[in-house]
């Protein structure tokens, strides 16, 4: 196949992994049914927010297993079962709601919503490894369609259920559930890994130029032998050198081998669980022409190399300054994601006593489409951005972590502060755009500082902080917001204090907001040491050699 169609099959399936992605992040669209499902169902503010926290939680602490498994297997049979789970798991949601209060237990309805996220986890994991797999150039770009359509998702699926199912929670659960099925068995057949005609280049010693990631140092525990074994096992991968004490940025051959050149990896050589280790004789799959030289007349590489995957990431300082940013803010975004619609009605039931049910849901939709809106622009300018300014300003890609920790603070203030309802977008609109921002960015960080072998297997055992803080925040403010909230003769429940229903939990989470502005700010600095120090001893080690 010519190099021609061989592109036009990656963009098709960067097409094809958007179209999944807009499926699997509809637990984000949970504000727009879940006050109504919890008062049919009489189910207090903190039942609603464990509903809501198990779908995270389904989510985040799938990644683990979801990500060896699309690591080790491939990514396109895991969006079809994760589609599957998807539609499993709002069907029965929607029989619930069909029965009404008392018909299904708690835990069951918990278990539910568990098994969409993990649907959900387990699809997206397919489409961003292949994403990532087919443009290693254009990693940033390529991952950030997919993202900003999980983004987008809770606004596509809102705005098709106010045109066809006009008020209709239990329409709408339905709708979810064949929809995001219907979704990921199209796409499924366009999503493919494209093979790469490439030449194996040896790694330079030349410190990676591009300033856009944390250097490390590979670990030599079990774990990272292990998974170098692994690397070189699995099927289409090339082979990795595993010398004792080889830094990443090995020695390059001066001559070939043997005689030999560099040798050819045919096309048909790569598949589903190929590693990024390649690198193609005149261009890579991103069109961006490899090796070419900065301007001190060094060859800039990227990191495709590095191979840390599992626990061989838990040493490292990197892991947890991503895993500390990530939990803090995917908890902070989680609760007002969850609650926005709580936040809608305890307004408007202050603001205006005589506004319908009807007209308080048509506003948590419109919050909510607000917030799915500004996700979706997030991860586009995150996701597009952070490779502007690596290739372009030469800085690091956790200025966006920066971004996105100011917004969050600048988000929790307005929730502090906002009475009137009619205004309430601007949480709305600010946690979409921070949400998005973190997002946007955050695969390629982990990319690009564990390397992409692994990606979904790290991707995994990074979900693992949205699972800690989130449901603590969601618990939180689940309990700040019952206390404020009065039983109504019908059992359903009512909080007409205002902002002060769940103002408490705000500034929990404005405090949370300023750690990681904090903790942002430390990374940005440490990679630029970092990254001094290993400049400093290429250098060194090159004119020791020259000598």
């Amino acid at each position: 196949m010519s190099e021609s169609k061989l592109r036009a099959t990656r963009v098709i399936s960067v097409f094809a992994a958007t179209l999944i992605s807009l499926a699997c992040g509809t637990n984000y669209a949970y504000s727009a049914w879940a006050p109504q499902f919890a008062a049919r169902m009489k189910l207090s503010a903190t039942q609603s927010n464990l509903i809501g926290t198990l779908g995270n939680l389904g989510m985040y602490a799938a990644g683990i297993p979801v990500g060896l498994l699309v690591d080790s297997k491939g990514p396109r049979p895991w969006t079809m079962m994760g589609g599957l789970a998807m539609g499993t798991g709002y069907f029965l949601l929607h029989r619930a709601y069909e029965t009404g209060a008392g018909s299904v237990g708690l835990p069951w309805l918990c278990l539910f919503a568990a098994v969409t996220g993990t649907g959900g986890a387990a699809a997206f994991a397919g489409a961003i490894k292949t994403s990532a797999l087919n443009w290693p150039e254009h990693r940033g770009t390529a991952t950030a369609f997919p993202l900003a359509a999980f983004g987008l998702s809770a606004f596509f699926f809102s705005l098709l259920s106010s045109v066809a199912f006009e008020d209709d929670t239990g329409h709408f659960l339905l709708l979810l559930g064949v929809g995001t099925f219907a979704m990921c068995f199209v796409g499924f057949f366009f999503l493919r890994v494209v093979p790469h005609s490439t030449s194996y280049f040896a790694i330079s010693t030349v410190e990676d130029r591009r300033r856009e990631s944390n250097p490390l140092t590979r670990s030599r525990s079990g774990n990272s032998k292990r998974s170098i074994g692994r690397l070189s096992q699995e099927p289409g991968r090339q082979p990795v050198m595993n010398h004792e004490n080889t830094p990443f940025h090995a020695d390059p051959p001066k001559e070939p081998v043997d005689g030999a050149g560099e040798p050819e990896v045919h096309a048909g050589d790569a598949n589903e669980t190929s590693s990024l280790l390649s690198k193609s004789s005149s261009e890579t799959p991103g069109d961006i022409p490899y090796g070419k030289n900065d301007d001190n007349g060094e060859i800039n590489h990227n990191s495709h190399h590095v191979d840390i995957r599992g626990l061989a990431m838990v040493p490292t300082i990197q892991f947890w300054q991503l895993f500390l940013l990530l939990g803090i803010l995917t908890g902070v975004g989680l609760m007002t994601i969850n609650n926005v619609g709580n936040d809608a009605k305890a307004l408007w039931n202050h603001y205006d006593d005589s506004a319908s049910p009807a007209f308080v849901q048509k506003q948590q939709m419109v919050n909510v489409s607000v917030l799915s809106i500004l996700s979706f622009c997030g991860r586009l300018l995150s996701g597009v951005g952070s490779d502007v300014i690596v290739k372009k300003l030469h800085m690091s890609r956790c200025w966006c972590l920066f971004v996105s920790s100011s917004i969050f603070c600048i988000a929790q203030i307005c929730a502090v502060l906002i009475e009137n309802p009619h205004v309430l977008v601007l949480l709305s609109g600010l946690t979409g755009l921070a949400y998005g921002f973190l997002y946007g960015v955050f695969p390629s960080l982990v990319a690009e500082t564990f390397g992409v072998s692994g990606l979904s297997t790290n991707w995994g055992f990074m979900s693992l902080a949205p699972v800690i803080f989130g449901n603590i925040f969601n618990i939180l403010y689940g309990r700040i917001y019952d206390s404020h909230s009065d039983i109504l003769p019908d059992g359903t429940r009512k909080c007409g204090d205002s902002r002060d229903c769940y103002s408490a939990a705000y500034l929990v989470t404005l405090g949370a907001s300023v750690a990681s502005v904090l903790i942002s700010l430390w990374s940005i600095r440490h990679a630029n040491v970092t990254t001094s120090k290993a400049s400093k001893a290429a250098k060194e080690l090159d004119a020791a050699r020259e000598a």
